[in-house]
């Protein structure tokens, strides 16, 4: 199990859950909220709501005499030959929780061999995802996910990216420009959502936030018409709030 270091709240609660369901499978038999408290040094006020996120995503469950065990989630993720079908299911659950809790489509990118890549999303008839009109792959210049991703690389691979995908004008906001570009990226505090206010697509607002585990590169994002733009900033803080666990999920 492994976290890439990120000065984020997420990372911290994906942290200490992490250290708290580590402790629980490390007792078989049980253990009492009071026994993972003293093992993990962990308030009673850290401690009870990583709990209630573990046992609603299913890695913990709690027994009829109130001891904490491992749950069916963690059991399936150990199942070698299920894992990834088990690990997709799960991120599936928790962002369809998240489209939820937003009101808006989510998705979740990762930076794969160069490329941006959306592996999963969750939306519905009330929360659409992004007209496609532009393949992300060649647009991350223009969309908060692409600019989360792109400013979690180093300098040299910002450049990288750049050198292969033009930033070329989707609207009348985009960033065109490398070197404007490259200085917004690399003064994107870490702990703040990325916006993309009609940068990709005129009538569409989006905030992504970084979410990295292990060396992969990932975020969290999403989108909403601009007649929302009212609630991204509040939906974007909801989003970052609750990217533990999926960045458990990653790093499990």
């Amino acid at each position: 199990m492994a976290l890439t270091h990120e000065p984020t709240a997420p990372y911290h609660s994906a942290q200490d859950a992490l250290r708290v369901l580590e402790t629980v499978a490390r007792h078989p038999a049980g253990i009492t909220g009071p026994e993972l408290a003293r093992a993990t040094r962990l308030t009673a006020d850290r401690l009870t709501p990583l709990l209630r996120m573990l046992r609603r995503e299913g890695y913990v469950e709690q027994t009829a005499d109130g001891t904490h065990v491992t749950g069916e989630a963690l059991a399936r993720l150990g199942s070698a030959h299920r894992r990834e079908q088990a690990l997709r299911a799960q991120i599936q659950r928790t962002l369809d929780r998240l489209r939820d809790s937003v009101g808006a489509a989510v998705y979740l990118s990762r930076y794969i061999d160069g490329e941006v890549k959306i592996t999963q999303y969750a939306a519905g008839p009330g929360t659409p995802v992004v007209n496609e009109w532009v393949d992300f792959r060649h647009s991350a210049h223009a969309t908060a996910l692409g600019k989360s991703l792109l400013g979690q690389l180093d300098h040299d691979g910002r450049r990288d990216h750049l050198s292969r995908h033009r930033a070329v004008r989707l609207t009348s906001r985009t960033i065109t420009s490398d070197k404007l570009l490259l200085s917004r990226l690399a003064a994107q505090p870490p702990t703040v959502p990325v916006l993309d206010l009609q940068e990709y697509a005129i009538g569409t607002v989006c905030a992504a936030v970084p979410l990295t585990a292990g060396s992969a590169t990932g975020c969290l994002a999403l989108s909403l018409p601009v007649e929302h733009v009212h609630r991204l900033r509040q939906a974007a803080d909801t989003l970052n709030r609750n990217a533990a666990p999926l960045l458990l999920s990653l790093a499990l």
